[in-house]
């Protein structure tokens, strides 16, 4: 499992939670971050840091939520 950055983050972009990763698994895409499950270590820094709440632990996404998942997994396969 892994973090996943939703909604919230869409057209904000703050960034914080590029500067606290350890792994340098978020990358910014269009119109959000993403964060690269193969590379995310999980240590939560990046949940702590974002000042919107838009980073979630994929097991506590809200379900109005989920698609940014496959969102991520888009982001990434398309790199």
């Amino acid at each position: 499992m892994t973090y996943v950055i939703a909604s919230a983050c869409i057209d904000e972009k703050a960034a914080d939670c590029v500067d606290v990763c350890p792994v340098d698994c978020i990358a910014e895409g269009p119109d959000q971050y993403y964060i690269d499950a193969d590379t995310c270590i999980e240590c939560g820094a990046c949940e702590a840091a974002c000042p919107v709440g838009a980073v979630f632990w994929d097991e506590e996404l809200p379900e109005e939520e989920k698609s940014f998942i496959v969102k991520a997994e888009e982001f990434y396969k398309n790199r």
